[in-house]
């Protein structure tokens, strides 16, 4: 028997976290994931669960296809269905590894929505935790970054779950050879261009406690939950979402509350209103808290991909039209998470994208011929919030625009991200 065993500590995380009787894994081939992957089939058959598993190709290097091919291969000979997703979306501009992980979570989550499964389980460790802190102690971040990776999160529209975070690294790969599976070993692990690579290095030549550090992030972990907890309070009272997914705040409610309840608001407003899975950069939205807190009149600005507008003693943010247009438009019997804001089911072939000039402009002709009548609340809606909701297009006309009430082809109903404990509220 190992002395240390991961397996007891690893299937009771997965009964504490798994929302359901249907989970899926995802698998890159690494030794962590293909424990995890091997511990989720364990608990799979324990429980009568279904497991699925999928692994991302991200073809950036000329063994990726094997290598997915290869966990798809050992998900079977667990029992266990799986599935190879494939990432075409690098134009070589931008930062690499940032794109590829929003591309990596878009695809499962994708997957795991159209395949039924109430979670995707991810194989960090107490390793990978104990890294993230130090990283993110060498950029100056606050309780926030420190808590690091939680056991649970939502992202994309889908539940992430992280059982392995309480586990380290070297006792996963020695239950893994203990029974005789193999696993893949990314060269970038040893690159010390990354600087997680460079990161575990340093904890290795300072001696620095890994568990130690991931002690601090589960601390930071209570003091974030705490501030939430706080910041949704103030939600429920000062912020509602409008008719076209605009969020509109009471300016009192950041003048009056702690600076970092405030920051925290806002910051939920624009992930809300942009449908972003990452808060803005801190200097910029002290800024705009700022200047949303005075007294005066601001004149209107964009931030992290919005329309931010304070008239009286309220504020309006709104998704910023040409940010929406920028997203490439969703084709076919299209089912997902359109602009990070819109849950949309197209029942109809075309085109899913913004309502933009061209769709207002088809609106107003069908208003004029008497053949629509905008519904309660879309006259009031911000003229970029009205927009920016997805409507489906056909050959370049305007077939549907839901949120409009116009047409027929497409359901939408609003899904972006809010604070932590609140679920999408009423519009109006």
């Amino acid at each position: 028997m190992l002395l240390n065993d991961p397996a007891p500590a690893a299937l009771a995380a997965l009964d504490a976290l798994a929302p359901g009787p249907a989970l899926g894994v995802a698998v890159s081939g690494g030794g962590d994931s293909v424990a995890l992957m091997r511990l989720a089939a364990l608990w799979g058959a324990r429980r009568g669960a279904l497991v699925a598993v999928a692994t991302v190709d991200h073809g950036l290097r000329a063994a990726s296809a094997a290598e997915a091919a290869a966990v798809v291969a050992q998900a079977a000979s667990l029992g266990l269905e799986a599935t190879a997703l494939r990432w075409e979306g690098w134009d070589r501009r931008g930062n690499l590894q940032a794109q590829a992980r929003a591309a990596r979570y878009r695809l499962l989550a994708d997957w795991a929505r159209a395949r039924g499964l109430g979670a995707v389980a991810l194989g960090h460790t107490l390793d990978d935790q104990a890294e993230t802190v130090l990283l993110r102690l060498m950029r100056g971040s606050g309780v926030d970054g420190l808590a690091a990776m939680a056991p649970a999160a939502t992202r994309d529209g889908m539940r992430w779950l992280r059982p392995l975070l309480g586990l380290r690294r070297a006792d996963l790969r020695g239950w893994l050879a203990a029974q005789g599976a193999g696993w893949i070993e990314d060269p970038s692990n040893d690159d010390a261009r990354f600087q997680r690579v460079r990161a575990r290095r340093a904890m290795d030549a300072l001696g620095l406690d890994a568990a130690g550090l991931a002690q601090t992030a589960a601390r930071m972990g209570r003091a974030r939950a705490a501030l939430e907890a706080q910041t949704a309070a103030l939600w429920a009272q000062s912020a509602r979402v409008g008719a076209c997914g605009e969020v509109l705040l009471a300016r009192e409610a950041l003048r009056a509350a702690p600076p970092e309840i405030a920051l925290r608001l806002l910051a939920d407003a624009l992930r809300a209103a942009s449908g972003a899975a990452l808060r803005p950069r801190l200097e910029a939205l002290e800024a705009l808290c700022a200047a949303l807190a005075s007294p005066g009149a601001m004149a209107g600005r964009t931030l992290h991909g919005c329309v931010v507008a304070a008239r009286g003693d309220g504020a309006t943010l709104a998704r910023e039209p040409a940010a929406a247009a920028r997203g490439a438009p969703a084709r076919g019997l299209w089912d997902g998470l359109w602009d990070g804001r819109w849950r949309v089911a197209a029942q109809a072939p075309g085109a899913v994208g913004p309502l933009g000039e061209t769709g207002a402009a088809a609106l107003r002709a069908a208003a004029r011929a008497g053949t629509w009548a905008a519904p309660p609340g879309w006259r009031a809606a911000p003229r970029a919030a009205r927009l920016t909701t997805p409507c489906l297009w056909r050959d370049g006309r305007l077939g549907c625009a839901p949120i409009a009430g116009y047409g027929a082809g497409l359901e939408a109903a609003w899904a972006a991200p809010l604070p932590a404990g609140l679920s999408p509220c009423a519009f109006g």
